[in-house]
């Protein structure tokens, strides 16, 4: 078999008694992340704009439109949870694919499911399909082109491969699933967002609408492409990389350790993140009062630099940006809704100290940057932070990494369960949190779904909103604290 051939009988085969137990924990701990990270981005306009569209667009009663107290039919559905997925920018990273991947494979695993009456442990097998198709295609996606496109590209493929393992598509219906996926997946010019910060993103929900409707057609004989993995050779160098990516899907598992996972009060662009903490670390450990930083240098790599420099005026200009997000950590210990929401953007002690910071690249970190995303053990997705104070004095950070390391570390079921409670609170009453939390630590064993989704229900009559400024714990030299030190690594 070819690669593509393989990857959809992997595709059609797998089920969740025969997935590894390292790989069954990852999964567990990707369900919870993306469910919180999804649940919490149920705030935001685009979400809202979302599950509206979808109601309106798709209806059907099949699957849940999270916290909107809606329901859709399954296209509905993934697109709809797919704009809250990545709303607040919380969610996971996939190292092979370089992107978001979770954001994209849970909501479609989750509206496919639910709509065939799928099992918990059958819904894990999928996002299990979708995280080992999405590192594959991802990297051969990027090895391919010269403009770097967001993950909604090589995703609809990935979400192709869920819905075609959920569907109980035939291994040749499920190849014919990838090869619409990747025909019609949308071309995201990923840049031209972070240039212009607008509510397209990573194209996440497109990607799971995609990937949705390619394994529908393919189960009614609808034809695709051949897809990347079947491609002999690597137009710029020759040889048959892209093949060699997919031989090994069912035997090597890349989502082992190829997800990792960003910390709470980080509800930023990962590019970001070294910044952030290094500015975070210097007023802790020199404890400085904020009223004292006259400036902020941060160096980073080409992608640190590229971010918007301007004040933010949407949350997703504040989530692509450097300045803003280190000013409200600085500010408020964390980075959630509550900061990065628009209702806060007019706060004149964050914009204040954000209009302190300076971004620039350094050829270092670029270096290290691509040695990271090659995989070489020298590499690092790091940043430098230097604090500059009323009387002249400088502070240095030194490197500080971002955070997300392959594999990750320092993350157990108790971490990601206070990450999930960080998230959960925003949009569930308090008594809902965590038989929330306990149903998905314990989902292998629904037989349906449903029983997660309508245990949600009661939610949206208990919205609530992000708390409002201040309301914080702690206190650190004129700064609200919480505790930064226990939330990175």
């Amino acid at each position: 078999m070819n690669a593509q051939e393989r990857t959809a009988q992997f595709i059609h085969d797998l089920v969740w008694e025969d997935v590894p137990e390292p790989v069954r924990r990852t999964a567990r701990m990707c369900l919870v992340d993306s469910a919180g990270a999804t649940l919490a981005g149920t705030v935001t306009r685009v979400s809202q704009i979302g599950a509206d569209y979808a109601a309106a667009t798709w209806p059907g009663e099949e699957a849940t439109i999270l916290l909107h107290g809606r329901r859709a039919s399954p296209v509905g559905a993934a697109f709809a949870n797919g704009c809250a997925s990545n709303a607040i920018d919380i969610d996971d990273s996939a190292r092979y694919a370089y992107g978001h991947a979770g954001a994209q494979i849970f909501p479609t695993a989750l509206a496919v499911a639910e709509a065939e009456g799928l099992s918990g442990a059958e819904m894990l097998a999928g996002m299990v399909v979708g995280y080992e198709v999405a590192h594959r295609v991802g990297r051969c996606w990027h090895a391919s082109r010269s403009v770097y496109q967001g993950c909604g590209s090589w995703g609809s493929v990935a979400c192709a491969a869920v819905a075609a393992h959920l569907m109980h598509l035939l291994p040749a219906q499920a190849a014919h699933a990838l090869g619409i996926a990747e025909y019609h997946a949308p071309n995201i010019p990923m840049m031209r967002d972070v240039d212009h910060p607008a509510m397209v993103k990573h194209g996440v929900p497109w990607a799971a609408m995609t990937g949705v409707i390619s394994a529908g057609l393919a189960r009614r004989g609808f034809t695709g492409i051949p897809g990347i993995l079947t491609l002999a050779e690597r137009p710029a160098t020759g040889g048959n990389e892209f093949q060699e990516w997919g031989r090994d899907i069912g035997e090597h598992f890349l989502m082992a350790d190829g997800v990792a996972w960003k910390s709470e009060g980080l509800a930023f662009c990962g590019w970001a993140h070294a910044g952030v903490l290094g500015a975070q670390r210097l007023v802790e450990q020199y404890r400085i009062p904020l009223d004292e930083i006259v400036h902020i240098r941060v160096e980073g790599n080409h992608g640190t630099a590229s971010l918007p420099k301007g004040l933010p005026t949407t949350t997703e200009e504040a989530q692509f940006n450097e300045a803003w997000p280190l000013a409200a950590m600085l500010l408020d210990g964390e980075v959630g809704p509550a900061q990065m929401l628009e209702e806060r953007l007019a706060d004149p002690r964050i914009r204040s100290l954000a209009q302190k910071v300076e971004v620039v690249e350094t050829r270092e970190l670029e270096h290290l940057r691509e040695l990271f995303e090659q995989g070489d053990p020298r590499g690092r997705f790091a940043g430098r932070v230097v604090i500059t104070l009323a009387d002249g004095r400088e502070v240095d950070s030194g490197l500080v990494d971002s955070g997300l390391s392959f594999p990750p570390s320092g993350w157990d079921q108790e971490r990601m369960s206070h990450k999930f409670e960080w998230l959960a609170a925003t949009v569930l009453p308090e008594t809902d949190v965590q038989p929330v939390l306990e149903t998905l630590w314990r989902f292998e064993r629904l037989t349906n779904v449903r029983e997660w989704t309508s245990g949600l229900a009661p939610a949206v009559r208990g919205r609530n909103v992000p708390p409002p400024a201040g309301m914080f714990h702690g206190m650190f030299n004129g700064a609200r604290w919480t505790g930064g030190e226990a939330r990175h690594e």
